[in-house]
């Protein structure tokens, strides 16, 4: 067959028509996006590994499967890649961490298994922050921003942003923990969805801190976050949290905001979040409006203490995830995770019981505050494609660092699902993003939302110069 030039930057949900209908080949594409990363990847480090082999062995299987008309799900013999905390059968999986640099799984994680299970092709696992937490490892080089090399790539998933918005994979699986599915598409231009705590397992996923750390999907539209997403729904023997009998059933989605009410805290979006953003965000809410939504002036929460709490919340638990090699091996870890676990092993009982305290009250208002609206609007931080100057001039201020995370932290506690979606650029071209904050189980609300603007605006659609 005879590819497109262009097929790398095609939509997921686009690539799979066109595979169904045989128009293209699942090997041919694998075989170029094997080729890009082997031309591109040099200098963006988004990969931890490549595995050529495994995918065009799938690509195979896959093609030979629709050849007799079997298919499997949207996704089949898509090119797709995996953050390098879920395990793969037979492939090293070491979290960003060199101290588990040979570690070789003996099965799948569950959600990797539900994509193999769905006819997924994977091209390689993505690289990642030590751990999930919030630096990489001093001996593993940053993911690269392809839209800025000086600017801030996202964490943890990194690698998932970095690779998705270059175009060296068709969609990615990451997890969240305090913001690492939304940071990454933020920073990138991308789509990503936090689900509902428990609606994906865990199982087979490297911890970070377990009651916070959520697994879902980076993409290049709501569409395709969405369809990915319901490739990993549903409960989990394996995972006694993953919640009971709750697949994602993806009905026909009216891309408006008829009938939907959005809420919107004014002062809580604008107080310290730059110009730029809160210039996006208006022009996001008359797009609402405009589509047939009804704007309702609410006030959020508090999420101050939420997220002043969250890195000692998931600093006890890190702690607890790592009782095997920390401290007896602490001379192997990176100076960022060293400090999160030792602030949690540190702790005391009774502080932690009041940090899970504030955590109950925070969620049992939102929960309250979302039977009043459908949608909270927000943005994903709020600083505008920050570098990694101003990055580091936060790092010594505490209330700085807090307002990084204010946005998404405290639906980490609460468990509410949340899209981060690009709602336009800053004047040097970096992306900005926004997010929707929806009640538990409400993702095909969230997802019709992202939908509802990509529909009218075509900023999901632009690739970084360099990598189109």
């Amino acid at each position: 067959m005879s590819l497109p030039s262009d097929l790398h930057n095609l939509e997921l949900h686009d690539l799979s028509l066109l595979i169904r209908s045989r128009k293209v080949s699942p090997v041919e594409v694998t075989q170029a996006q094997l080729k890009r990363i082997e031309a591109l990847d040099g200098t963006l480090h988004s990969y931890a590994r490549v595995t050529p082999d495994l995918a065009l062995q799938q690509a195979k299987e896959a093609e030979e499967e629709l050849m007799r008309g079997q298919i499997r799900s949207p996704i089949h013999g898509i090119p797709l890649a995996y953050k390098d905390l879920f395990d793969t059968a037979g492939i090293i999986t070491s979290g960003g961490m060199p101290i588990h640099g040979q570690r070789i799984p003996m099965q799948n994680a569950t959600a990797v298994q539900l994509m193999h299970d769905a006819g997924a092709v994977m091209l390689g696992k993505l690289q990642m922050t030590e751990g999930a937490f919030a630096i990489n490892h001093p001996s593993i080089p940053d993911a690269v921003n392809p839209w800025g090399a000086g600017h801030w790539a996202g964490a943890s998933s990194t690698g998932c942003g970095v690779a998705t918005a270059a175009r060296l994979c068709y969609g990615s699986l990451g997890t969240d923990t305090g913001g690492s599915i939304r940071f990454p598409a933020a920073a990138n231009g991308l789509t990503g969805i936090k689900p509902t705590w428990g609606r994906v397992s865990r199982f087979g996923a490297f911890e970070l801190a377990s009651s916070l750390d959520h697994v879902g999907p980076i993409a290049r539209s709501a569409c395709d976050a969405l369809i990915l997403l319901a490739a990993v729904t549903g409960h989990d023997t394996k995972d006694s949290t993953s919640l009971p009998h709750l697949g994602l059933n993806v009905p026909p989605i009216e891309e408006n905001f008829k009938g939907l009410r959005i809420g919107v805290d004014e002062s809580w979006i604008s107080e310290g979040v730059d110009p730029v953003i809160q210039r996006q965000l208006e022009t996001v809410i008359a797009m609402i409006i405009d589509a047939g939504g009804l704007v309702i002036s609410v006030k959020v929460p508090d999420t101050r203490d939420v997220s002043r709490n969250w890195e000692l919340h998931c600093g006890v638990q890190t702690a607890v995830a790592h009782e095997s090699t920390y401290p007896v091996r602490a001379s192997e870890y990176g100076p960022a995770l060293s400090r999160l676990i030792d602030q949690g092993r540190e702790l005391s009982a009774m502080d932690y019981q009041r940090i899970l305290l504030e955590a109950r009250r925070f969620n049992g208002a939102m929960d309250a505050l979302l039977c009043e609206v459908d949608l909270i609007l927000a943005p994903v931080q709020p600083y505008a494609a920050p570098t990694f100057e101003r990055l580091a001039d936060l790092a010594g201020d505490p209330e700085a660092n807090r307002r990084l995370i204010q946005f998404t932290a405290p639906f980490n506690v609460s468990g509410h699902p949340a899209m981060a979606f690009p709602i336009g650029f800053t004047e040097n071209g970096m992306p900005i993003g926004g997010q929707f904050i929806g009640r538990k189980y409400g993702e095909v609300t969230v997802a019709r939302a992202g939908m509802a603007i990509q529909k009218v605006t075509d900023w999901h659609r632009q690739a970084p110069t360099n990598f189109k």
